[in-house]
């Protein structure tokens, strides 16, 4: 039941936070350059990632860095691209999104680690407490401030995202925001002090007027839009009427396996707990 993980990272990278001692002065290095969810790569017949001593030797100009760790003993370090308009002509920037199916697996999950750490250190350069400058940790993934000890790290925002079955019927919903006639899943985020389950049951409520039973564990995927772990679930319809919440929902209904209307791409977990209800539907 477990889904596959195309952000999961494989046995070939060692994640670290500095580069070890008696790394070689001339090992080159894979560069994460990024600028929110939107990397550079190099313009190609297959898509990659610079690879260089430092970008600056490839033409592009960065800001801070942040060291990932080591593919197949190579170096990754993630950056912050400072503009994009002056990119040599054999670099392109693209969204992490557009890059599934397009960068080799190991590349694009550590590409989706990468720009989560670069927007944590963007926006973490000041204390939150007392504004003073904050310092990096050289042994862990932290920032510390020097006056008043305040340790802050990377923060991820936890969301549930549950399929409610009726039968051999799914519940989708469209939001307002989505493409032209595509449905999903439901999916809301933890609120303090919720277990998992809770915040399932809530938002099915909240969102589509319906109690749901019988909830259960699904499988997670990191999702570095821009910073969320997504936690999916299914759950049996136990009672009421669908009833769209007006601002956040706009259609909902159950649908068959076989009539589905448009749903996202394979690149999400909602995707994952659909093609999951289809196959059990099918055998």
């Amino acid at each position: 039941m477990q889904p596959q993980n195309p952000f999961a990272i494989s046995e070939r990278f060692v994640p670290a936070t500095a580069p070890q001692a008696d790394d070689p002065a001339d090992a080159k290095t894979w560069w994460f350059i990024c600028q929110g969810s939107n990397l550079v790569v190099t313009k190609a017949e297959m898509l990659t990632l610079p690879q260089a001593l430092a970008p600056n030797t490839l033409g592009i100009a960065t800001v801070r860095s942040q060291f990932l760790g080591y593919l197949d003993g190579q170096p990754c370090i993630a950056t912050e691209l400072t503009d994009t308009e002056a990119l040599p002509a054999e670099f392109e920037v693209k969204n992490l999104r557009l890059l599934y199916g397009e960068l080799p697996e190991d590349l694009f999950a550590i590409a989706a680690r990468a720009v989560q750490i670069v927007e944590w250190d963007r926006t973490h350069q000041f204390c939150g407490h007392c504004a003073t400058p904050t310092i990096q940790l050289p042994t862990e993934r932290a920032k510390r401030c020097p006056a008043c000890k305040l340790r802050q790290y990377p923060k991820l925002s936890p969301a549930v995202i549950m399929l409610v079955y009726r039968g051999n019927d799914l519940l989708l919903a469209r939001a307002p925001r989505f493409r032209e006639g595509m449905h999903s899943v439901l999916a809301g985020f933890v609120e303090p002090g919720e277990s998992l389950e809770e915040t399932v049951a809530r938002e099915v409520k909240e969102e589509v007027g319906v109690t749901v039973k019988n909830i259960r564990y699904f499988g997670s995927q990191p999702w570095p839009f821009p910073k969320s772990l997504m936690v999916g679930f299914t759950a049996e319809y136990d009672s009421g009427t669908i009833t769209p919440d007006p601002i956040e929902i706009e259609a909902a209904d159950w649908f068959s396996p076989g009539s589905l209307p448009p749903v996202p791409g394979k690149l999400s977990i909602a995707r994952k707990l659909i093609d999951w209800f289809v196959a059990q539907a099918d055998q």
